[in-house]
This record gives C-alpha cells, sequence and structure tokens, in this order.
C-alpha cells in the first residue's frame, strides 16, 4: 500500500506540474457515488483540487435520499443527484416501489444512477448491503427484460434521462448465458431507438466489441470508469478493461474515442470513501494528461458536452 500511494503521489505531481490542472478543460463526472463515511464538504474539497465542475451523484450504504436532496440544493451548479435503484433491487416489491418513488418525487433530483443488471458477488469488499448487513456486495441478475428493469427504464423515458447499465458482461460466467445476456440488452437498444443509453465501466468490453456495438446501436454510449492504471492497481481482481498504456490512451482506444466522440461520456464511478480520498485526484489528473493528446473538440466533449446534452445541464461557469 504505501509503494501504491508513492507511486499515486508522484503520478500527480507530474501531472500537476505540467500545469494541467489550469488547461482550461472543465469536468463533469458523470456517476459516482458516496457512502456515509465520507461528508459531502469533502467531497466538494476533493472535486476543487481536481478540477471538477460538476458530479452526478448517487447514494449508498445508510444516507438516505434527503441528505442528497440537501446537499444539492447549497450546491446547484455542482451536485446532480442521481436516483438510486442500487442496493433496492433485490427488495421486495411494494418496499423498491416506496423506495424508487420517494426519489423521484424530490425535485432535486435530475438523473437516474447505474442499474444493476448482471453484477458478481465482489468477495474482497465489505458493505451495507440492501437489507442494512454488513458483508461482500452481492451477486445481482435482473436481465433485460425483467419487470423491474422494464419500470425503471420507463421512468428514465418519462424524466427524459440516461439510462445507465451496469452489466459485467466478461464475469457472465459461461458464453451461452453471456451471448443470451447481451442478445436481451441489444433487443432493449433496438425497442427504444431514440432513447439513449450508456454501459458503466464500459460494460467490462474490449475495444472490438465496444466499437461493435457502436456501429450498429446509434443510442449506445460509455462510461469509462475503472478503466486506468490508478484504479486498476487498487482493484486488479476485476477484469475491467486497461484503455491506458502508461499515462497515455491506448492507440486502438484514441481512435475510438476520435472516431466516435459522442459515444463516450467522463465519469469515475467512485465508490466508497477510501476511493475517493485515495483514487479520485489521481485519476481526474491521469486523465487530463491522456485527453490533452486529443483533439481539444474531442476532449471537450467527452468530458463534458456530451453530459450536458445528454441530462440538459448548464455549461460550467
Amino acid at each position: 500500500m504505501k509503494r501504491l500511494t508513492a507511486w499515486l503521489a508522484a503520478l500527480f505531481l507530474l501531472i500537476s506540474a505540467n500545469g494541467l490542472r489550469a488547461d482550461g478543460l472543465p469536468i463533469i463526472d458523470a456517476h459516482s457515488q458516496a457512502d456515509e463515511h465520507i461528508g459531502f464538504d469533502e467531497i466538494i474539497e476533493l472535486m476543487d483540487r481536481a478540477g471538477v465542475s460538476r458530479t452526478i451523484l448517487t447514494l449508498r450504504g445508510r444516507r438516505q435520499p434527503e441528505e442528497l436532496a440537501g446537499f444539492a440544493s447549497r450546491h446547484p451548479d455542482r451536485i446532480t443527484p442521481a436516483v438510486r435503484t442500487k442496493g433496492g433491487m433485490n427488495r421486495p416489491k411494494e418496499e423498491f416501489k416506496r423506495f424508487f418513488r420517494k426519489q423521484m418525487r424530490m425535485l432535486q433530483f435530475g438523473a437516474m444512477a447505474e442499474v444493476l443488471m448482471w453484477h458478481a458477488e465482489k468477495r474482497k469488499a465489505s458493505v451495507v448491503r440492501g437489507d442494512g448487513t454488513m458483508g461482500p456486495p452481492p451477486k445481482v441478475v435482473f436481465p433485460p427484460d425483467h419487470p423491474r428493469v422494464q419500470g425503471v427504464l420507463a421512468a428514465a423515458i418519462k424524466r427524459g434521462w440516461p439510462f445507465v447499465a451496469h452489466i459485467e458482461f466478461t464475469n457472465i460466467p459461461t458464453v451461452v448465458e453471456r451471448n443470451e445476456f447481451m442478445d436481451k440488452f441489444e433487443n432493449l437498444l433496438r425497442q427504444h431507438p431514440d432513447h439513449p443509453f450508456l454501459l458503466n465501466n464500459m460494460g467490462y468490453l474490449d475495444v472490438n466489441h465496444v466499437k461493435r456495438f457502436i456501429e450498429e446501436h446509434p443510442n449506445i454510449g460509455f462510461i469509462p470508469s475503472w478503466t486506468n492504471p490508478v484504479a486498476l492497481k487498487v482493484d486488479a481482481d476485476q477484469p475491467f478493461v486497461n484503455m491506458f498504456e502508461g499515462t497515455s490512451l491506448a492507440p486502438e482506444w484514441r481512435e475510438l474515442i476520435v472516431d466516435h466522440r459522442d459515444r463516450f461520456v467522463f465519469g469515475l464511478d467512485i465508490i466508497m470513501s477510501g476511493h475517493w480520498r485515495k483514487l479520485y485526484v489521481p485519476q481526474v489528473a491521469l486523465w487530463r494528461k491522456a485527453l490533452k493528446e486529443l483533439p481539444n473538440d474531442v476532449a471537450h466533449a467527452v468530458v463534458h458536452a456530451n453530459a450536458e446534452k445528454l441530462w440538459r445541464l448548464p455549461p460550467p461557469q
């Protein structure tokens, strides 16, 4: 851990020394989470340090929607609350409805957080689960044609919010199951051709699969969270894709982003309080360096313009 901390600090100092925080590139984090172990003021401080203009934020653990609504009311230009389904999808039907509708009635909420559709159990972590107990994040499987997924999607469509899906395609254990799940998801995209969908964590897909999705589905986009060496050093046991070579985007990913700049929406998917404190600023700094190597209009599209369009957000001040 000491070696990792020193590596992250050296990376941050290197990038900061090159003046990349002052490069005029506003950043919107399109999806991150906050548990009860980090204060809201600390989140704003970290956003300021990293130069992040706005975060689309959802809650986890024991935090309540009223807390997030109050936070956003104090910082309406910095925080957009996202309706949480995580931790609730496995609840009994009526309990989930109350949990979901309570948030939907709050005027401060302006987005739908990721919907867990295929999530493997994460044995190395311990969190507050949907039933209030502590333990590893559980396995969650809700296929695209499940009534609960359909209901949440209908709510997102009604509000005009992108539907953010969490599907760990690489973690689905067999080729048959994986192909069946992918077919159902692609059918969902075809059924709603005018509504935007995003795959968080790139759907755990490699560049060839992402390219195929982009070419075949005009309404799919990708959030490249947990796809860089800073994050991967912390959670190396997960089959995340690494989009980087060193501190630069790998050539095949750079080419795909340049060719399809409207399909990538920057987001970090910060999960735990420790991730905020150890990974947040170094990850943003690394992405700033990588994006500075892209054409200016491409970088601006990825880190803020696409999010502004999808969630109808005002440009950062």
